[in-house]
């Protein structure tokens, strides 16, 4: 079986030793970089599996590299950083970091998070047994995975396929905010509303006409989402 690849993005060299030794233990390939321009040569040359990004670097931060790779790729990302406010996490997961860790962190809750992106890397396929759905102006085709709203394609991340398809899956009903979590995530994230709050905004704002008061996602206070049920 190939190893997974993971490039970890970090200027702290006694971070980068550390954590190259733990990944290389647990089974994973690990190559290195000091800032974001080293990454990017590191991601073209390679074609890592995933990366582990930190966010204060010089030359390139973490911020500025993250907009950059989201631009042509969907690789997964999680950010290791210091910075441990909630508005570096969640601009973090708005420009599109899967997860967001903060530092000094518990190696082995990283590699649990490592395992959990790649679980959800392998859930991916799931969506292909949907078919094309049509509502609220949206044509939905999980097939070929794509998605229009208003005629105008909306391009869908990984996650944000994957919460789609949990939504339509169960239109009718309201899937908890620990279901989402746990199906999504994993059973480790199932408290974690930040994150699940975050990508459906995420969602809203790709898919609804007006994400403030959205039509297709609808919050059950203190519960869940639903997706509603057409009206005949």
């Amino acid at each position: 079986m190939k190893k997974i690849v993971i490039l970890v993005v970090d200027d702290e060299e006694r971070i980068v030793n550390f954590l190259r030794s733990k990944l290389r233990v647990s089974g994973y390939e690990v190559l290195t970089a000091s800032n974001g321009k080293e990454a990017f040569e590191q991601f073209h040359n390679n074609n890592p599996d995933l990366i582990i990004l930190d966010l204060v670097m010089p030359e390139m931060d973490g911020f500025s590299f993250l907009k950059e790779l989201r631009a042509f790729s969907q690789v997964p990302v999680i950010i290791l950083s210091a910075k441990n406010e909630d508005v570096d996490k969640i601009q973090g997961l708005n420009m599109g970091a899967d997860d967001y860790l903060p530092k000094p962190f518990n190696p082995n809750e990283l590699i649990a998070r490592i395992e959990a992106v790649s679980r959800r890397l392998s859930q991916g396929q799931k969506t292909k047994a949907l078919q094309t759905i049509t509502l609220n102006g949206i044509s939905i085709d999980f097939q070929s995975h794509n998605c229009l709203v208003g005629g105008k394609e909306a391009h869908l991340t990984r996650i944000e396929w994957l919460l789609l398809a949990e939504l339509l899956q169960n239109m009718g009903r309201v899937i908890t905010y620990e279901e989402l979590l746990t199906r999504i995530w994993g059973p480790e994230y199932r408290k974690d509303l930040q994150i699940l709050r975050t990508w459906i905004s995420r969602l809203r704002n790709k898919l609804e006409p007006n994400a403030d008061e959205p039509a297709l996602i609808q919050t059950i206070p203190k519960m869940g989402y639903i997706v509603k049920q057409p009206r005949s």
